[in-house]
């Protein structure tokens, strides 16, 4: 069974010019991973609205079954991804009542007017349902069009964190056939990358499910040190560890073979 694909869309200048570091991404990434998705690409767009109708687009023109964003969400000038998702979807954006009472409790408990521009976080793409926001104001988006799962969720890390794993995760959950998934990290030393490299390409032809990457952390010519990275993944979680046992092994005799030192 092919698994299903994931975008993570990462919004805003600020992660764009490397102002802020998008965290975002490498822990939405892991999650989606380990959740049994092949996420295919992960993308940085500036506050601008013809990059974000773009790029969102054109996930959906590839078929891709979830799409996160981050960011954009807020009341200012420049949180335009609520706009721009309507644009991309070629739908209303309009005033969800659910949103705004969301939005209109926050600020009255706190003795605040329900302002035009905190309005605005109401405003979403007709038919969507707006994901609560624990922690802040901004309710997030969802949204389905033909086979894709759209995920709209603000950029501040606590925000995007509470609402994926309080309310996406178990969406997600439920559409995606469980998928275990075991790994292990090993570090060999005193084999260069390119004599390490058939010896993966002969591992990974005899297994499916599985994925090997190595990262060197030395020199290939003067001191090689790498780390490789092996994950198995299947629906039965005996059948994945047994699998990762047998990787580990062949690979542990192959590299002694070669005069690797195993940390």
């Amino acid at each position: 069974m092919e698994m299903p694909k994931a975008w993570i869309i990462s919004i805003g200048n600020e992660v764009v010019d490397g102002r802020v570091v998008n965290t975002n991404a490498s822990w939405l990434g892991r999650k989606l991973t380990l959740l049994g998705f092949n996420v295919l690409r992960v993308i940085s767009v500036p506050d601008v609205e013809d990059e974000i109708i773009d790029v969102i687009r054109d996930a959906i023109r590839r078929k891709i079954d979830v799409i996160i964003t981050t960011g954009g969400l807020g009341p200012t000038y420049d949180d335009k991804t609520s706009e721009c998702l309507a644009k991309a979807l070629n739908t209303e954006w309009v005033l969800n009542e659910e949103a705004l009472e969301m939005v209109k409790e926050k600020y009255l408990r706190r003795g605040l007017p329900l302002t035009k521009h905190r309005e605005k976080m109401a405003m979403m793409p007709k038919s969507s349902k707006p994901i609560p926001n624990p922690v802040g104001t901004a309710p997030g988006i969802f949204i389905e069009v033909n086979n894709t799962m759209i995920f709209a969720l603000p950029g501040v890390p606590s925000e995007m964190k509470a609402m994926f794993e309080e309310y996406v995760e178990p969406i997600l959950k439920e559409k995606v056939p469980k998928l275990e998934i075991v790994e292990e990290t090993i570090r060999v030393e005193g084999i260069p990358e390119s004599t390490l490299a058939p010896i993966l390409d002969k591992i990974l032809s005899k297994y499916s499910r599985l994925y090997i990457k190595s990262h060197p952390k030395g020199e290939e010519l003067g001191k090689p040190v790498i780390d490789i990275y092996v994950k198995v993944s299947s629906h039965d979680r005996k059948e994945a560890e047994e699998t990762l046992l047998d990787v580990i092994k062949s690979l542990k005799e192959e590299l002694r073979k070669l005069g690797g030192r195993i940390k």
